[in-house]
């Protein structure tokens, strides 16, 4: 666009100097000087009407002040020279709210810092993930303009978790419910911003700080459940092997009575002489002569 103004300005200065200057020399320069200011017209037309969406972006067109409602998507495009185009980002994104300044957005500590159900002031450091809807580009822009991040995100996040943070005590939003209550308020935030035309994608409550009484004696509670629990395995683990011991014990007396009670002398003596021909056809060969009275004799022995 400003070499289109450049180049009519030297248009309009060549026809006044054109017509103040009747020298064929001084001639010949207007000549060159609206030349000059024709080829920076066009460049300026070409390049105005050409324009380049980068990866990533959208371009909310606004003409005469008024933004309109289609968008440019990302690659090139013929466009009106009159129009201004803002590129708006519609990757994802995050904000951070922390007490550490290396972490946060915010200059200083910018943690949240809420109320629990017991009365208890919590320190919570929060990231949140989100993108802006590129067909909600022009309204986001119109409505709220570029710093929607210190205008919506920022606020939205804060009130909401201080709204939640009075239905949990301190001990379960430490412990026990931090999931439940980080799903809560990524619900209702979710709802908040898609109103905007923004797309809540993740939620994370990265730390929650206590005051440094409530957070000993909650390690304390929490590591005395946790032996109890370590106490109740190990009990349990013993009437296991009390049970298994307890079985095995019958077993083997169920075993020995059924010995006692079913095996006879032939029986015996079957199983005797059987032993004895295993011995006899082994390696370490021996002479077995029984005597009937079932007192071997080995002969051979070494």
């Amino acid at each position: 666009m400003a070499l289109i103004i450049i180049g009519i300005v030297i248009i309009i200065a060549h026809f006044i100097f054109n017509q103040s200057n009747q020298h064929p020399n001084l001639k010949k320069i207007g000549v060159g000087m609206r030349t000059f200011g024709l080829v920076l017209v066009i460049i300026g037309f070409l390049t105005s009407c050409i324009l380049q969406i980068n990866a990533g972006q959208v371009g909310v067109k606004v003409l005469f002040g008024q933004v309109q409602n289609d968008i440019l998507n990302p690659g090139l495009h013929i466009i009106n020279p009159l129009l201004v185009v803002h590129e708006m980002d519609v990757r994802t994104q995050n904000y951070t709210m922390s007490g550490s300044n290396d972490e946060a957005h915010s200059t200083g500590d910018d943690a949240i810092r809420a109320l629990t159900k017991d009365g208890l002031e919590i320190v919570i450091d929060v990231t949140v993930l989100y993108k802006v809807i590129p067909s909600s580009a022009p309204k986001i822009y119109n409505e709220i303009g570029s710093d929607y991040r210190d205008k919506i995100i920022r606020p939205l996040a804060r009130s909401r978790i201080r709204d939640y943070s009075v239905a949990y005590e301190a001990i379960e939003l430490y412990s026990s419910k931090r999931d439940a209550f980080q799903l809560q308020i990524f619900k209702t935030i979710e709802t908040d911003f898609f109103a905007r035309g923004l797309t809540l994608e993740q939620l994370l409550i990265r730390n929650i700080a206590l005051p440094a009484s409530v957070k000993s004696s909650i390690e304390v509670k929490i590591q005395a459940e946790q032996e109890s629990q370590k106490m109740q395995f190990v009990l349990m683990k013993e009437k296991q092997e009390a049970e298994r011991k307890r079985v095995e014990a019958q077993g083997i007396a169920d075993y020995q009575r059924i010995i006692n009670t079913g095996l006879t002398e032939k029986q015996l003596e079957y199983e005797m002489i059987k032993a004895y021909k295993e011995l006899a056809t082994s390696s370490n060969a021996k002479v077995i002569v029984l005597n009937g009275k079932n007192n071997p004799l080995i002969l051979n022995g070494q």
